[in-house]
């Protein structure tokens, strides 16, 4: 079975729409945009099925097209992309992967995008305890070919308890734990898209593999998964 493609329509409604985006446009528009949003799934859903071949995948969620205004000062209704997550199995893998279609615009995204405050605190441990198998992995070249260098916010200087001058506070900074890889329209239409993605995703797991076992020990390599 061939992969499935990125329909260059998709990205030609997506910049309409960033140029019209208001309801009356949209409702007129809407029967495209269903059709669109349909393929789209199925993109979603193939490379689901390519990502459960490799990895514990636990949650598909496709996000709608329609923004939560209530608390934001763009009050455009409309999102101008098409994008998905895919959620690692629970407690036992945690992390992520992540891929917006928007033209001009997509990336795909993975690690940890908002961990919670007590595996935040254990990953700033390891790295203030022994960062020599961090750093192994997010600075080895063929690694870094595909997925460039650790992103996420950071804080100002170090967090409350962590020595500012540590060898390795430019990581313990961080406050979330992911990567990033963008790619031009011509690629996010190319019939090899999909592959490419899956290939990128699999050559996230080597910090993937190093941040799971981090997570599910204590600081003396004890499991914590009972």
């Amino acid at each position: 079975m061939k992969d499935l493609v990125v329909p260059k329509p998709a990205l030609t409604f997506l910049k309409t729409l960033a140029k019209n985006n208001n309801r009356d446009w949209f409702q007129e528009h809407k029967p495209k945009f269903t059709t669109l949003s349909g393929e789209m799934k199925q993109f979603f859903s193939g490379l689901d099925e390519k990502l459960k071949v490799h990895d514990d995948i636990e949650k598909m969620k496709i996000f709608r097209i329609y923004r939560d205004v209530r608390f934001s000062k763009d009050k455009s209704p409309y999102k101008t992309q098409f994008s998905c997550s895919y959620s690692r199995r629970g407690e036992h893998l945690r992390g992520g992967y992540y891929i917006r279609i928007a033209p001009g615009e997509t990336f795909l995204g993975a690690g940890f995008f908002n961990p919670n405050k007590e595996d935040l605190f254990r990953i700033r441990k390891e790295l203030e305890l022994d960062a020599s198998d961090f750093v192994a992995v997010v600075e080895d070249a063929s690694f870094s070919k595909v997925w460039g260098k650790l992103q996420g916010e950071t804080v100002k200087t170090a967090p409350k308890g962590f020595d500012k001058e540590h060898e390795h506070i430019s990581y313990i900074r961080h406050k979330q734990f992911y990567f990033t890889r963008t790619f031009i329209d011509a690629e996010v239409c190319a019939p090899d898209f999909m592959e490419v993605v899956d290939q990128s995703f699999q050559a996230i797991r080597p910090y993937f593999n190093l941040m799971s076992d981090v997570l599910t020990t204590n600081l003396n390599g004890e499991s914590l998964l009972g």
